[in-house]
């Protein structure tokens, strides 16, 4: 007996990053343009509108679908960028936007209703009270879900939703509900909300002390690491900090999310797409990274044992983790 077959969506950082998540085996890549409306606002990232222009047509002659994330909240008396992301997005035939703003979704109702529409993750989105109004009040058809619920929980939900859900599948992990996250902004002045960046690079800063790594962002040491550790990058979530006489980690541990082995449970529970984050990353880790999940969704597809542990050394700190999927805690 054959499951239902998942849809894989991948992180296109660059026109690079875009080709090679195609040619790898994507069905959509996702991607934003190169500005504050998207929440991966980092240098050299992103898309120019003729890049995504390009993009969009290599994707589509490929069968490829592309969604434009425009999944940062718009500045108070500003919308502009925002409203024009979504105007070219329309314009330049991508598949889906990403949002999680109110304003932003209504705006895009009304001036392109043919567009379909998809919540962020941004948007915190985790229960069917939230999700119905979403979608009866901006006709949103599928919602990304936050990082927090259990597959147990994920299919008690699409049982009481009208809507599409796609969840995260492999990358880095965010200990926050998204969307609600501001630490970044207590450092550097910006946050993935409105900046559309966490610990921006300009702030990051990596010095050799007495053999060790030393990893700063602004004014503040966020890790040590020794020769024979992984250097992540500095984010204040994931930095160690010395508490009654111990360095440790106090929020979370580097890893990465990877739910390689459980395929066949999410779709069980009504999960209708997979996310890989890493629009961070380069064309090498996208191309391995997707061509192993194509493997693995379509093994599931078949009923076949879906090939794990190729993607160890693409982890975080050489670590992985299911996350909130099967977390026995509350």
């Amino acid at each position: 007996m054959t499951a239902a077959r998942l849809e894989l969506i991948c992180p296109a950082g660059n026109p690079a990053a875009l080709r090679a998540a195609v040619d790898a085996g994507a069905d959509v890549v996702y991607a934003g343009f190169a500005d504050e409306t998207n929440a991966r606002n980092f240098p050299g990232l992103n898309f120019s509108r003729d890049e995504m222009a390009d993009g969009v047509a290599y994707a589509h002659e490929r069968g490829c679908g592309v969604f434009v994330a425009v999944n940062t909240y718009a500045r108070a008396g500003n919308p502009g960028p925002w409203r024009r992301a979504i105007d070219d997005a329309a314009a330049l035939d991508a598949d889906a936007v990403i949002l999680a703003d109110i304003g932003l979704l209504d705006y895009a109702q009304r001036s392109h209703p043919r567009l379909r529409r998809h919540l962020s993750v941004q948007a915190s989105a985790s229960n069917a009270d939230a999700i119905r109004f979403y979608h009866r009040s901006f006709g949103v058809k599928r919602v990304v879900l936050p990082r927090v619920l259990t597959v147990s929980e994920i299919a008690g939900l699409n049982s009481r939703i009208p809507v599409e859900t796609e969840v995260f599948a492999f990358g880095g992990m965010c200990v926050m509900a998204e969307g609600r996250c501001s630490l970044s902004s207590y450092v550097t002045g910006q946050s993935p909300n409105t900046d559309g960046v966490c610990s921006p690079a300009s702030h990051v800063c990596y010095e050799r002390r007495n053999g060790d790594l030393v990893s700063r962002l602004g004014d503040f040491t966020l890790n040590v690491f020794s020769e024979d550790e992984a250097a992540g990058y500095p984010t204040l979530c994931k930095g160690r900090f010395v508490t009654h006489g111990r360095a440790s980690y106090l929020f979370e541990e580097p890893s990465s999310l990877n739910v390689l082995a459980m395929l066949p449970e999410l779709a069980a529970a009504g999960v209708r797409a997979l996310k890989i984050e890493g629009r961070q990353r380069g064309r090498a880790y996208v191309s391995r990274v997707v061509a192993a999940f194509r493997r693995a969704v379509d093994a599931a597809a078949r009923g076949d044992t879906a090939p794990v542990g190729e993607l160890d050394a693409m982890t975080e700190g050489q670590r992985h983790t299911a996350g909130a999927y099967h977390k026995s805690w509350h």
